[in-house]
Parts: C-alpha cells; sequence; structure tokens
C-alpha cells in the first residue's frame, strides 16, 4: 500500500488508505458520489479480503458502485485468483511488486485519465 500510495502522490493524486477490507468498503459506502475515481484493492488483507470487499461495494447502493474502477492488486500471478478478481468485478490485476508504467496504464485504462 505504501509503495502503491507513494507512486501516486509523486504524481499529485490524492490517495486515501484503507487498512482491511473491511475499512474500504466503509470509506466508499460512505463517501459522496464523485469522492473516489478508483480503488486499488489488495487481495490478501486481514478479515475481509480484496475479493471479498469487491464483491460488497459492487452490490451497494452507492451510485459509483458498478463503475468505479477497482484495480486488484496481488503478490500472486496465479489464474484462479485473477478469474475470482474479475468475477468480484475488478477492472484490472496488477501483481507485486508495483511497476509504475503498468499501474498508471491500468488506471488509464479504467478511467480514460492520462497521467
Amino acid at each position: 500500500m505504501e509503495i502503491a500510495a507513494s507512486i501516486l502522490e509523486m504524481k499529485g493524486i490524492i490517495v486515501e488508505k484503507a487498512e482491511n477490507g473491511e475499512q474500504a468498503v466503509k470509506m466508499f459506502e460512505e463517501s459522496q458520489n464523485g469522492r473516489y475515481h478508483a480503488i486499488l484493492m489488495d487481495i490478501r488483507m486481514p478479515g475481509i479480503d480484496g475479493i471479498q470487499a469487491s464483491r460488497m461495494i459492487r452490490e451497494s447502493q452507492h451510485k459509483q458502485a458498478k463503475t468505479i474502477p477497482i484495480i486488484a492488486m496481488s503478490a500472486n500471478a496465479f489464474e484462479n485468483e485473477q478469474q475470482d478478481a474479475r468475477s468480484a468485478g475488478m477492472n484490472e490485476y496488477l501483481t507485486k511488486p508495483i511497476e509504475p508504467d503498468k499501474l498508471f496504464l491500468a488506471l488509464n485504462n479504467s478511467f480514460r485519465y492520462n497521467l
């Protein structure tokens, strides 16, 4: 989380961090429409993991629930985990260590900004 946040902050992007999946879901559900432009979701987190948190976000009543880009971040490159991420509604799947070019490409592809 810290590395990804640093990479984004160097580009002037404001980053808000959640320590676990439950906190990520709560932050999103309590946010005003448009507050967040994308979610970087670690697959492995304590408590609610990233797959479950992404499903909860996609099923929530928030106006952006179906459209906000969710980018999976994982130390694993297993095909079944990538399939689980996509079935949970994640748009992209990045493996760690995070490569800045791949992170920006995923963000650009997700919401058509030019970072």
